[in-house]
């Protein structure tokens, strides 16, 4: 088969955006879709801070709007999970448990996944009290009670933000004492509605009808278990990028973020990174889609100049 001029893997608000944009330059444009079509966005529940919907719009209506555009302009999608590749030279190769894919130039917008509490409640609660973006989320939960889980920097920061919006924002943490950063420190232990937790983990989550009601700790010292009313839990225990496929062939942070230049060029000419595999700051879908934009016009003027 002809190789692809475009081949773009994750489907996320990146992926989406790269699509769009080399399609519409006119570039034979193809998106592997991988394991969850439409990223992320697909398990959010009202997106209300992307520009341009200011009623919010649904996280999986918004990704079909995407898709829908992305083709108008002929980008094929392709649903299929890749799971080996082959970044020697172009064409660049893509492999699933039963198919070939090449391609001129490659975008990776393969994203990250939060780290989970790995409770049996934790996806029945998805949208139903059950966070991983306090930027995101946060809004939902005004003059509410609410937990964060964590105690390094994100998680300071989350619930510094949701101290702007919430009634009470207990810090629920397994140790004696942040991992923030002083600042950051400081401004969480003297916010009057931040109480945290020291030395505790959360062991439950307890729902009702209208989704969260309580989350049971466990004190990591003796073992006793306690209850706290809340309406929202915002984990905020890192997240890892789903970068494994390319460990071997791209240049990856300590956190396995894939590097980049600052124009989402990575190490090898002609591969380019976009969104959260790439981003282990911002993490929200208009800095996503923004950097696919880059990915896709970086991917053009490369594809012009090997042209000659």
């Amino acid at each position: 088969m002809e190789p692809w001029d475009v081949l773009i893997l994750g489907s996320g608000p990146a992926g989406g955006t790269a699509a769009i944009y080399a399609a519409r330059a006119g570039l034979k444009t193809a998106l592997v879709s991988g394991p969850m079509p439409g990223g992320q966005l697909t398990t959010t529940g009202v997106i209300e801070n992307f520009p341009g919907f200011p009623n919010g719009i649904q996280g999986p209506q918004f990704a079909q709007a995407v898709e829908e555009q992305a083709r108008r302009f002929g980008a094929e999608f392709l649903f299929d999970i890749v799971s080996r590749v082959d970044l020697a030279r172009p064409p660049f190769g893509l492999f699933s448990e039963e198919k070939e894919y090449r391609a001129r130039a490659l975008i990776v917008s393969t994203g990250s996944s939060p780290r989970r509490l790995g409770l049996p409640a934790e996806r029945e609660l998805a949208g139903r009290g059950l966070s991983y973006c306090a930027t995101c989320d946060g809004r939902f939960f005004q003059g509410k009670q609410v937990a964060v889980v964590g105690g390094g920097d994100s998680a300071a920061e989350e619930a510094l933000y949701l101290a702007r919006l919430a009634a009470r924002v207990y810090l629920v943490h397994r140790r004696d004492r942040l991992r923030a950063g002083p600042v950051l420190e400081q401004r969480v232990l003297e916010n009057p509605k931040i109480e945290p937790r020291w030395n505790c983990v959360v062991e439950d989550l307890k729902c009702g009808a209208a989704g969260l009601e309580q989350a049971v700790l466990r004190d990591t010292r003796g073992g006793e278990r306690r209850e706290i009313d809340v309406q929202g839990v915002f984990v905020a225990i890192g997240h890892v990028p789903n970068s494994a496929l390319f460990k071997d062939w791209l240049d990856l942070d300590a956190a396995g973020y894939i590097v980049t230049d600052g124009r989402t060029r990575t190490k090898i000419p002609g591969v380019f990174a976009a969104g959260d595999v790439a981003d282990p700051h911002y993490r929200q879908a208009i800095t996503a889609a923004g950097s696919g934009c880059m990915a896709a016009m970086e991917a053009a003027r490369y594809l012009e100049a090997q042209a000659g």
